[in-house]
C-alpha cells in the first residue's frame, strides 16, 4: 500500500508535512520520503529505507535538513518517492500509491518513439514513479498529462506533485479506489489519503475529490484542473483492514463501520443458534473493533485474551521476510492466562488470508489452556490477490487459504464454483469451514458474508471494490 501527506501554506509548514505523513505509516514499511519548496531554495527532496526504523526516527533531523512553506510526504511499500523530475513541466516532486500492472508494456512503448531513457535497478526494474511521470510529460500541461496516464495504466495511481512554485496538484485515482481527501486552515491547504492526519493538525475537513478528478491547490484557493468521473469503486478493505480507525472514507468512519461489521457477524450466529463462549475477543489490532461490535450485540462479555507487545515492534515496523515477520508477531503475543484457561474463546480476525499467523495463534491460545477456539472473519474467504493495490504481499493466489483449501478438496475444477465456497449456507461453502477448521483446531469458523460487509459499510455495492472476494471488477 502506501499513503501520502502534503501542505501548501503561507508560513514554513515542515513539522507538520513531518507529522502528517508520520500519521501514514500504517500503510508502508519499505521507503519515505518528503519534499519540500522554498521561495529562496527552491525543491529540495529527501527519501530514507524504513524496513529497519520507523518514518519518525529516519526523517527527525529533517527540519535541519530541509525548509518550506510547501511540502509533501509519502509512505511507500514499493518504490522510493517522491522524485524530482525535470522536464518540459519545469522542475517538480511526484509520489503515487497504488499499483501499475502494465509497467513492463508502458515502458516498452515510451522507450519506442521517444528516444529517452530510464534509471535502472539491478534487474532492470524501473522506478514507477518516474514511468508515471514520463506518461505526464508526454502533454502540454500536468491536467492532460495525469489525464492521459490514468487512461493508459491498467492498476491504480493516485497522484500527487509538488511544483517549483510551491503548488500542490492532487489526483484521485480514475476509480476512486483510495482517497483523497482535502483539508482547511487559516494559513492553507493541506492533501491527504487518511483525512485525521490534517484534523490533528489543525485543519478542517474541506472536501473529499472525487474519482479521478484532479485539483490545483495553493495556500488561497482549491481550483478543479478536472472533474471527477461518474464511476467509483472505493477499495471495501479500507474500512474491514488496512484503514486507520480515525479516518472517514466516503463520510463513513472506519470504527463505527468495523462496530456494525461484527454486529452483524453476532445476529448471524443467533440465528444459527447459541453456543457456550466465555468472552469474545479480537486478534489485534484491527480485529479488535469488530469483536467490540459482535460483544455488544451478542451480549457476551468482551475480553482482551492476549495482548501485542508493541513498544519494540509496532504494527508499521516489521521486517520484510516473511519467515521474520511470522516470528516477531508469535514473540509479540503476551498472554492474560486467567482469561484464557479452561474459557471457551470466541475471537474475530479482520481478515484471514494465508493463515499462517492465524495458526500460530490458536496454537499459542491451546497451549495457554484454553478450552475451545471460535473464529469470525469480519470479511468474506479471499479468494483472489488484489490487483489494484499492493495491500497484500501475496505474489501467487495459491497462497491464500480459501484457495489452498479449495485445490485439496476439488482440483482445479473447484475454481468454478467460488462463489459457492464464499457462501457458508451452501454444501461446498460448509465443506470449506469445516475443512479450515480441522486445518486450523477452530472449534467453529464463519466468516462475514460480503451483503453483511456492505451493509455494515452503508454505501451502493455498484460504488465498492469487492474483487479480492467476488473477482467481479
Amino acid at each position: 500500500m502506501g499513503g501520502f501527506f502534503g501542505i501548501t501554506s503561507k508560513t514554513d509548514c515542515m513539522a507538520d508535512v513531518f507529522f502528517g505523513t508520520d500519521y501514514h505509516s500504517h500503510l508502508g514499511t519499505r521507503r519515505a520520503g518528503m519534499a519540500a519548496w522554498d521561495r529562496e531554495i527552491g525543491l529540495q527532496r529527501k527519501i530514507h529505507n524504513i524496513e529497519n526504523a520507523p518514518f519518525r526516527t529516519r526523517f527527525e533531523t529533517i527540519f535541519d535538513e530541509m525548509q518550506g512553506s510547501s511540502a509533501i510526504g509519502c509512505i511507500s511499500d514499493a518504490e522510493p518517492q517522491p522524485l524530482l523530475i525535470r522536464s518540459n513541466h519545469g522542475t517538480y516532486a511526484i509520489c503515487i500509491i497504488g499499483r501499475i500492472n502494465n509497467a513492463d508494456e508502458l515502458i516498452d512503448q515510451y522507450l519506442s518513439f521517444s528516444g529517452g531513457h530510464f534509471d535502472a535497478k539491478t534487474g532492470g526494474e524501473v522506478n514507477v514513479v518516474e514511468l508515471l511521470a514520463a506518461l505526464i510529460d508526454q502533454k502540454t500541461s500536468f491536467a492532460e498529462g495525469i489525464r492521459f496516464a490514468q487512461k493508459s495504466i491498467s492498476g491504480t495511481a493516485s497522484i500527487l506533485i509538488l511544483e517549483e512554485n510551491g503548488t500542490i496538484i492532487a489526483a484521485r485515482d480514475r476509480l476512486g479506489r483510495l482517497p483523497v481527501t482535502i483539508g482547511r486552515r487559516e494559513d492553507g491547504y493541506a492533501v491527504s489519503m487518511e483525512s485525521f492526519a490534517y484534523e490533528k493538525l489543525g485543519f478542517s475537513f474541506e472536501r473529499e475529490l472525487g474519482p479521478g478528478e484532479i485539483v490545483s491547490v495553493t495556500p488561497d484557493a482549491v481550483t478543479q484542473l478536472s472533474p471527477p468521473g461518474k464511476e467509483k469503486r472505493v477499495c471495501s478493505f479500507l474500512w474491514s483492514y488496512y484503514g486507520y480507525p480515525t479516518s472517514n472514507y466516503e463520510g463513513v468512519n472506519v470504527e463505527a463501520m468495523r462496530y456494525r461489521n461484527g454486529a452483524i457477524m453476532a445476529q448471524a450466529d443467533r440465528e444459527r443458534g447459541d453456543f457456550n463462549i466465555d468472552y469474545v475477543g479480537g486478534v489485534p489490532d484491527s480485529g479488535t473493533p469488530h469483536a467490540i461490535g459482535y460483544a455488544n450485540e451478542s451480549g457476551k462479555h468482551f475480553a482482551r485474551a492476549f495482548i501485542k507487545y508493541t513498544p519494540t515492534w509496532s504494527r508499521s515496523f516489521m521486517p520484510p521476510a516473511q519467515v521474520d515477520r511470522d516470528k516477531i508477531a508469535k514473540m509479540k503475543q503476551i498472554p492474560v492466562k486467567e482469561l484464557i484457561k479452561d474459557k471457551d474463546l470466541l475471537f474475530v480476525d479482520d481478515s484471514i488470508v494465508r493463515g499462517t499467523q492465524l495458526r500460530e495463534t490458536v496454537e499459542f491460545l491451546y497451549e495457554n489452556g484454553a478450552r475451545s477456539v471460535h473464529m469470525r472473519s469480519a470479511c468474506p474467504p479471499i479468494m483472489f490477490g488484489c490487483k489494484y493495490l499492493n495491500f497484500s504481499r501475496s505474489t501467487s493466489e495459491m497462497e491464500l487459504i480459501s484457495r489452498r483449501v479449495i485445490m485439496e478438496l476439488e482440483g482445479e475444477e473447484g475454481f468454478a464454483h467460488l462463489e459457492e465456497y464464499a457462501d457458508g449456507n451452501t454444501e461446498r461453502g460448509k465443506r470449506l469451514r469445516e475443512s479450515i477448521c480441522e486445518r486450523f483446531q477452530f472449534a467453529s469458523l464463519d466468516f462475514q458474508s460480503l451483503e453483511g460487509v456492505i451493509e455494515a459499510i452503508g454505501l451502493p455495492e455498484c460504488e465498492l471494490c469487492t474483487y479480492c472476494w467476488n473477482g467481479k471488477e
